[in-house]
């Protein structure tokens, strides 16, 4: 494949499937920020950060570089972020277990929008949307949406902080074990990319990936 095919190729899988991504994670972050405000922090409100604009939460480098670069490599996995949405845990009313509720906000929102998706994919399916060029390309474009509101969902309630699932784990765990496991935070990115770069999130991540995929798949397709 030249040069020019694989722009080409680019461009088509980025046309189905940046909404999708743009969306997972904007949706992502937004629901982190009004769960805080609900328990008491208007920090992202006053940042103007519970906006469903994605130019809100976009980060040039891990937003869109370095997901563009992984798929040029033909990479066997997306990864990148977005600008995490701003929460001061102490003008939370009860910080620690209110903590727990705001980190699991943003997983609960991308299970939601992979059943918003995957009963996109049903219906076109069932063949409500014909089955022209326009139907394959929304079907592609729910395909996106259901995988990577669901890796997303798994990949962040992982228990390693900064991960939601490791400030969920912060937040309910006793102050001893939970003040241990906050310490980890200034390393848990680097776990990650070590855990990533070893494959180990492979067999941590895939089988629940396929477990929450189907399941969502059969009670909402």
């Amino acid at each position: 494949m030249n040069l020019d095919d694989t722009l080409q190729k680019v461009a088509y899988d980025l046309s189905y499937s940046a909404i999708p991504v743009l969306f997972a994670i904007t949706v992502h972050e937004v629901a982190h920020g009004r769960v805080a405000l609900y328990f008491g922090d208007k920090t992202a409100s006053l940042l103007g950060r519970l906006s469903l604009n994605p130019l809100k939460h976009i980060d040039p480098f891990g937003t869109v570089i370095v997901p563009i670069v992984l798929l040029l490599l033909h990479a066997p996995f997306l990864f990148g972020w977005a600008r995490p949405v701003p929460v001061d845990f102490r003008n939370l009313r009860r910080p620690k277990g209110d903590m727990a509720w705001v980190a699991l906000a943003g997983p609960v929102a991308n299970v939601a929008m992979a059943c918003v998706w995957t009963m996109v994919f049903g219906i076109d399916k069932a063949g409500f949307l014909g089955t022209g060029l326009l139907a394959v390309w929304l079907s592609k474009m729910a395909g996106v949406g259901i995988l990577v509101n669901v890796l997303l969902a798994v990949f962040n309630m992982l228990p390693i902080p900064p991960l939601d699932g490791g400030r969920v784990m912060v937040g309910i765990l006793p102050h001893a074990p939970a003040r241990a496991l906050a310490r980890v935070e200034p390393y848990g990115l680097w776990i990650v990319l070590a855990l990533l770069y070893l494959h180990v999130l492979d067999f941590l991540i895939g089988p629940l990936v396929e477990r929450l995929g189907g399941l969502i798949l059969r009670l909402f397709s």
